[in-house]
């Protein structure tokens, strides 16, 4: 029996990206499914999807939420789409091509070689990123090392946001709690398998700005995450109980 992989990718106002990015997951060999959850794009990114969705019927799924509701909240309801849909691989990635999506192969072998998460690493062998302000590239590299220090967690790349999940790994975290919305969010998942003892590894990959659309990141998401993630060292976290 084959694997169920789906591909998470959250939107909002990528109509210059959604197609190509579609088109480019479906060209990959693997069998990836898509679901896209889009916050309400005021740009019509939701249309692309369903008009393409005449195309990939089955293979793309849309949900729609109204309002941007953040990126924490539309992963979850990404998360908990999958595992009612029968997902083995659930994977995170933008709609933006900073991730390539021929990286999801090397997420998906690892997570079914040895580990439970895949996390596509811009760190893990220096600074892997192109285009970025080195201001930016400052903040996002010390913010992970000050989640290492904190949390004492040996991951390179806790804010990264190109991931492999196993089903089990997701059907294990209680997705109420979960705090943080932003991408913080990124990093009290990491914190949170790595607490229940699922083993995480990092994949290296090359990370790329943005070349169309714009960017969602802002000052007010690195606050959240660094507030956090002080508060994450002191929290209880329990496996979820299945009925």
């Amino acid at each position: 029996m084959t694997d169920k992989k789906i591909v998470i990718i959250p939107t909002y106002n990528e109509k210059e990206n959604i197609e190509a990015i579609v088109r480019k997951v479906f060209s990959l060999d693997g069998g990836f499914n898509i679901l896209i959850v889009d916050d309400g794009s005021p740009d019509g990114t939701a249309n692309i999807v369903k008009q393409l969705q005449n195309e990939f019927s089955g293979r793309l799924n849309l949900v729609e939420r109204k309002g941007k509701l953040g990126l924490g909240t539309a992963y979850i309801a990404g998360f908990k789409w999958c595992l009612e849909n029968g997902a083995d691989y659930i994977f995170e990635m933008d709609a933006d091509f900073s991730h390539n999506p021929d990286d999801l192969i090397k997420l998906c072998d690892a997570c079914k070689s040895n580990a439970d998460v895949a996390i596509g690493s811009r760190y893990l062998t220096g600074m892997n990123v192109v285009d970025w302000p080195f201001s930016r590239l400052l903040i996002s590299y010390s913010a992970s090392k000050y989640v290492r220090i904190i949390t004492r967690m040996k991951v390179k790349d806790s804010t990264a946001g190109f991931i492999c999940y196993k089903r089990n790994v997701l059907n294990a975290i209680n997705f109420d709690k979960i705090r943080m919305k932003g991408y913080g969010f990124q990093i009290e998942m990491k914190y949170t398998a790595y607490k229940l003892g699922f083993k995480i590894e990092e994949v290296p990959i090359i990370f790329i700005d943005r070349k169309l659309g714009t960017s969602k990141m802002s000052s007010s998401i690195f606050g959240e995450a660094m507030w956090g993630v002080l508060k994450l060292r002191f929290r209880n976290i329990k496996k979820q109980h299945k009925k």
